[in-house]
């Protein structure tokens, strides 16, 4: 299994872990950010947008109440499971314009000038070649059209990241990370230049600080049930876990917030 193939299994598997936790309303910000992101993109009544990464609908239902009936989303994702929960959403919600399916942003298919707007949420870090996955974006996207690329900024879910890992790393150091895969794009800088090597111009590029606010700790390990570290989560068993949640959240302390910067970035083609 190559390098791709490995990274998109690793994403699939983790994120279908986290379903039963992704909506828990200690996540608000996946739909937050989400909503977010398809303001700044100022859609029209009719346009087509492609959503990539989608989860369970963060960005694309804000889209499909934005284009309306004449319009058209079509939701892509790797984790079935999340994918299912945006449908049911969707049809809870009446909206008949979107479209959610499973699958690769790499290997969509869609001929050149496909949409008026693309939109990936904290998604295309997860892919080991980032330019080419936003020349493949920006391949489908019509002139003209916005691509929207939101990813977070440095820090994130700290200090309960580092309480996490020490806590992991404690139990079963063979699952520990050398990075974290959006640190690579973290900054406007990294951002700007992995999409200018995409050939990419001109994107706007807003970084603004933002917290989420923890009722108790707890919080914090059912956003972690509800996210990527479910990939590490589901590999322990549930003796082991028990210490690494009490240590984790021993760590922790009485934190009631954990950062969760962010960087958005809209391109005109």
């Amino acid at each position: 299994m190559g390098e791709l193939e490995k990274a998109k299994a690793k994403a699939a598997a983790a994120y279908n872990a986290a379903a039963d936790y992704f909506d828990h309303p200690v996540s608000s910000f996946w739909h937050r950010f989400g909503r977010r992101t398809v303001e700044r993109l100022g859609l029209r009544a009719g346009e087509t947008v492609l959503d990539v990464c989608c989860g369970s609908g963060g960005s694309a239902l804000p889209a499909a109440e934005a284009v309306g009936s004449q319009g058209k989303v079509v939701a892509v994702d790797l984790a079935e499971r999340l994918v299912k929960l945006g449908e049911t959403k969707a049809r809870a919600r009446g909206l008949r314009n979107i479209e959610f399916k499973t699958g690769d942003m790499l290997a969509l298919g869609y001929p050149d000038a496909s949409f008026d707007a693309i939109v990936c949420v904290f998604g295309i870090f997860f892919v080991p070649d980032m330019v080419a996955a936003a020349k493949e974006l920006w391949r489908m996207l019509r002139p003209g059209g916005r691509l929207a690329v939101t990813t977070w900024g440095p820090d994130l879910f700290e200090p309960a990241n580092s309480a996490f890992w020490e806590a992991i790393g404690a139990e079963r150091p063979d699952l520990m990370k050398g990075f974290n895969p959006w640190e690579r794009i973290s900054t406007p800088t990294g951002l700007r230049k992995m999409l200018g090597e995409a050939g990419i111009e001109n994107a706007e590029i807003v970084a603004q600080a933002r917290n989420h606010p923890l009722n108790s700790p707890e919080d914090w390990w059912l956003i972690a049930m509800g996210s990527g570290y479910r990939g590490a989560i589901a590999q322990i068993d549930a003796e082991t876990l028990a210490r690494v949640r009490d240590r984790n959240l021993a760590l922790l302390g009485q934190c009631d917030a954990i950062t969760t910067n962010i960087v958005y970035s809209v391109a005109v083609k």
